[in-house]
């Protein structure tokens, strides 16, 4: 029987890229149309690209169809007409608030490379990998964080020695949300492998819904955006020495585990993301060795709001920012030293704490306080993607990609990432956690991870 958790490894290749054509995809915008973005859009945690890459294997396909360059490059300026706004740029506006603007030639960057290594050389392609980072276009002498004067689309196509391709794409993260994201590359997908325009559902753009109140209502302390002072051992031990990148393949049945050990007192239900999250939180932080014991440590996750919202209800085809950030908090004492089952409730009451009014005053709050810097003081963030179709989105004609997601996590050590299984058949509920660590506490958050050490109930792996 296969392990429960099984640790992944990858190769350290260094990938040699030519870079052979850079063209624009340009649309029919009027010059000088600007869009509204709402304070979700523009928060400081959503100015930034997301890279995700895609790879596929050579088939059939490709024998009988045109090149795959134009196969893709016409279905994007087929859906660039419904989702223009990716063709804009971003700008500030008055104290601080970002807008999209159109102006002469602006559209989304495509380009073309290749490689002289083949699939094969790149190790286990079921892992994210910050060796792939080649494959992913960056601008020479780009800054970090550079949102501004930056096409909001760019996409990478590297051929490799074998026939197989990747798709490297950087989205824009002020444009849309993870489920915004899967809408539009769905539609590209479609489009490529059908050969002409498919959108379901009818994008709409809509961020007017989000507009602060007048006068602004804070009604919540919003503790997940405010400044800790960096006092503990937490930031330094990650930001001090360059972290790795682990990532860990876990069951369905580990998973189920962990749920029936953070319900364990019987007092109240929980998700299995609930358990998941609280048994990772406390693994890094005690692998970690945070001192001081009473540090106020924070942990975040983003909380799709569209359930949330009543008045007005989102219409189907909205692909921006819909997200709310919910905050766990615990000191380091109270985390490492109880049971999973009381920080699973933690975790489980952040969630739960998520209403339409929260969103509503973390609209208000960002229009007073517009903060500038992301805060890391004290804090683990977790990213969800194991809910998303980001597999049956990417099938763009040649089938389900062998990998599909992030690439490298190192230059922000204090995100973590739940991504789905990968491979070209269907998933059968196992994730892939993917964190940072120093490499002198790998060892340790494995053992803790592992259900290893005598905290909580121990099992014995499989």
């Amino acid at each position: 029987m296969a392990p429960w958790i099984q640790e992944l490894h990858f190769s350290h290749l260094d990938i040699p890229i030519t870079i052979e054509n850079i063209s624009q995809i340009l649309t029919p915008v009027s010059n000088h149309e600007t869009l509204y973005l709402s304070n979700l859009d523009d928060m400081i945690g959503a100015r930034v690209f997301t890279p995700t890459i895609y790879f596929y294997r050579l088939n059939e396909w490709h024998f009988h169809h045109e090149p795959i360059m134009k196969v893709l490059s016409d279905a994007l300026r087929s859906v660039l007409v419904p989702y223009y706004p990716f063709s804009g740029r971003l700008r500030e506006t008055k104290n601080g608030k970002l807008e999209v603007f159109f102006g002469p030639d602006q559209g989304v960057l495509l380009v073309e490379a290749r490689s002289d290594v083949a699939l094969a050389d790149l190790g286990d392609l079921s892992v994210s990998n910050p060796a792939w980072i080649k494959l992913i276009y960056r601008f020479p002498n780009e800054e970090q964080y550079k949102v501004f004067d930056m096409p909001l689309l760019i996409a990478q196509v590297t051929k490799f020695r074998c026939g197989g391709f990747s798709l490297g794409l950087r989205i824009c993260h002020c444009l849309c949300d993870g489920l915004g994201a899967m809408q539009f590359l769905s539609a590209w997908a479609a489009t490529a492998k059908t050969g002409s325009l498919v959108i379901n559902p009818t994008p709409c753009w809509d961020r007017e819904t989000f507009r602060p109140r007048d006068p602004p209502k804070v009604e919540f302390s919003h503790t997940e955006f405010k400044r800790f002072d960096d006092c503990s051992s937490l930031t330094k031990s990650l930001w001090e020495v360059k972290p790795v990148q682990k990532c860990y393949r876990i069951s369905r049945e580990f998973q189920i585990h962990v749920k029936n050990l953070a319900q364990s007192d019987g007092n109240f239900s929980c998700t299995s993301f609930d358990a998941m999250a609280a048994h990772v939180w406390r693994s890094w932080v005690k692998a970690l060795d945070v001192k001081p014991l009473d540090y106020e440590l924070r942990l975040t996750f983003s909380v799709n709001a569209r359930p949330k919202l009543k008045n007005p209800s989102l219409k189907d085809g909205f692909y921006g920012n819909a997200l709310c950030v919910a905050c766990a908090t615990s000191t380091v004492q109270r985390l490492v030293n109880r049971q999973l089952s009381e920080t699973a409730r933690l975790v489980h009451e952040a969630r739960l704490g998520i209403s339409e009014e929260y969103l509503r005053s973390t609209i208000d709050y960002v229009e007073v306080s517009r903060p500038k810097r992301l805060e890391f003081g004290g804090k683990l963030t977790i990213t969800q993607w194991t809910r998303f179709s980001i597999y049956e989105s990417a099938d763009f004609g040649w089938g389900r990609p062998i990998y599909a997601g992030p690439i490298d996590l190192t230059p922000t050590p204090q995100v973590c990432l739940f991504l789905p299984e990968g491979g070209e058949a269907e998933s059968n509920g196992t994730m892939v956690l993917c964190i940072c660590l120093p490499e002198s506490a790998c060892n340790k958050f494995r053992e803790f991870l592992y259900l290893l050490d005598s905290t909580d109930n121990s099992m014995e792996l499989l």
